[in-house]
């Protein structure tokens, strides 16, 4: 098949040429032989080579870029990509028996469109894109070879398949039979259900903000009275709580509006040796919309020495943005009302849409609404797992902040 031409508009070459892997399709002036998730060679308006892509009508980025070079993007490439990709996660793989980590990073990999995760022994792969749907085999194959494993499973079932023209799509694609729960470890332990949990099962890009947390706690409950209580809001399986409780007397409540998740977090309180049974005492599972738990939390006067507030996406594109603002605000200006002088709140954004500039005005407004004082200890983001290219602001989507509340 003849690879397809993607030529540029007069002048609209430059974010090409300084990496950007996104082509909207008001930058093209037309395209020869593109054929939907295939391969093009992206020109400018003067028929200079600048990329190679693949190429998707359906899409309002018609053209992702793979390489800035006219190389041939084969199964040596992938090998040479998913290898240089593992050679920066090889403290993780080292880590323990049981690795969790992200070994691709879509765009951030320079694989724009593909998402890799390991959990001990299995990769979790998620094709974005078209391309890379048509691809997953040979990915699959080439990540065998790479990194010797043969358990992989996909689950591209993200909205953003639908822009592609895709249906979801969470199937084994090597290896198995995939059990029910994979137990991964992370200084602790704990159980992911990789086929029908959160994004791939687990939130990986949270992994040093939990040990953040922990460090805090152990230092309160060693400098101080001995005893602390922590609201883990969108608690999902209980991560940050886990991470945090494993020093001294740490009572958690953990609030999520999914009743499996909570279940899942029970087994993994349970699986790190936490006593359950002392009628509460270590920690409460509470199903409940986060929102209307903080409500009813400021209501009765209810206070705690840590809050973490880790919503779900509210703004997954820039048309929801303001509405995305008022649902952080309100979430910050009730947690602030809740916190003890000289406590914590930990609090992120995974909204693309919402700016680490934005998200800190967000929060001082909800400061500010809650009569309280509070200094910025550090700012928080993804794990170093989950990389950040230069050229691709637009990658880091988790900003956080860790304040210290008078």
């Amino acid at each position: 098949m003849t690879e397809g031409i993607v030529r540029l508009k007069r002048g609209r070459e430059k974010p090409v040429r300084n990496r950007h892997p996104w082509i909207f399709s008001g930058a093209i002036a037309h395209a020869e032989n593109a054929v939907d998730g295939e391969l093009v060679r992206v020109l400018d308006h003067k028929n200079r080579f600048l990329a190679r892509g693949y190429w998707n009508s359906k899409s309002q980025i018609q053209t992702r870029i793979l390489a800035w070079t006219d190389e041939p993007i084969d199964k040596a490439w992938w090998r040479a990509k998913l290898q240089h990709a593992l050679g920066l996660r090889q403290n993780y793989a080292a880590a323990s028996a049981k690795p969790a980590y992200r070994l691709v990073n879509a765009e951030s990999d320079f694989l724009p469109g593909l998402v890799i995760d390991r959990y001990a022994d299995w990769y979790v792969l998620q094709a974005l894109t078209r391309y890379i749907d048509e691809q997953k085999q040979t990915i699959a194959d080439a990540l065998r070879d790479v990194a010797g494993v043969e358990n992989i499973y996909e689950r591209s079932d993200k909205p953003a398949r639908q822009n592609e023209g895709l249906a979801s799509s969470n199937a084994l694609l090597r290896g198995g039979p995939l059990p029910a729960l994979v137990e991964i470890e992370e200084g602790l332990r704990y159980w992911v259900d990789i086929a029908r949990g959160q994004k791939t099962g687990y939130y990986l890009d949270q992994s040093e903000n939990r040990r953040i947390l922990a460090g805090l706690v152990a230092r309160r409950l060693t400098d101080g009275p001995g005893k602390a209580r922590l609201l883990n809001v969108f608690s999902y399986t209980g991560g940050f709580a886990i991470a945090a409780g494993r020093f001294g007397s740490l009572h958690s409540v953990n609030v999520d509006a999914s009743r499996p998740a909570l279940e899942l977090a029970e087994r993994n309180f349970e699986l790190n040796g936490f006593d359950l049974s002392a009628h509460g005492d270590t920690a409460e599972f509470v199903l409940a919309d986060g929102f209307d738990y903080l409500r009813h939390s400021v209501r009765k006067q209810e206070s705690f020495d840590f809050v973490v507030l880790d919503p779900p996406k509210l703004a997954p594109s820039k048309r929801q943005i303001q509405r995305a603002a008022r649902g952080y605000k309100d979430l910050n200006m009730n947690a602030f009302r809740l916190i003890n002088d000289g406590g914590y709140l930990m609090t992120f954004t995974c909204s693309g849409g919402i700016s680490r500039d934005l998200f800190r005005k967000i929060v001082f407004g909800a400061l500010a609404d809650a009569g309280r004082q509070a200094q910025v200890i550090r700012s928080l983001s993804a794990a170093t797992d989950h990389p950040v290219s230069l050229s691709f602001p637009e990658g880091e989507y988790l900003k956080g902040l860790l304040l210290r509340v008078f």
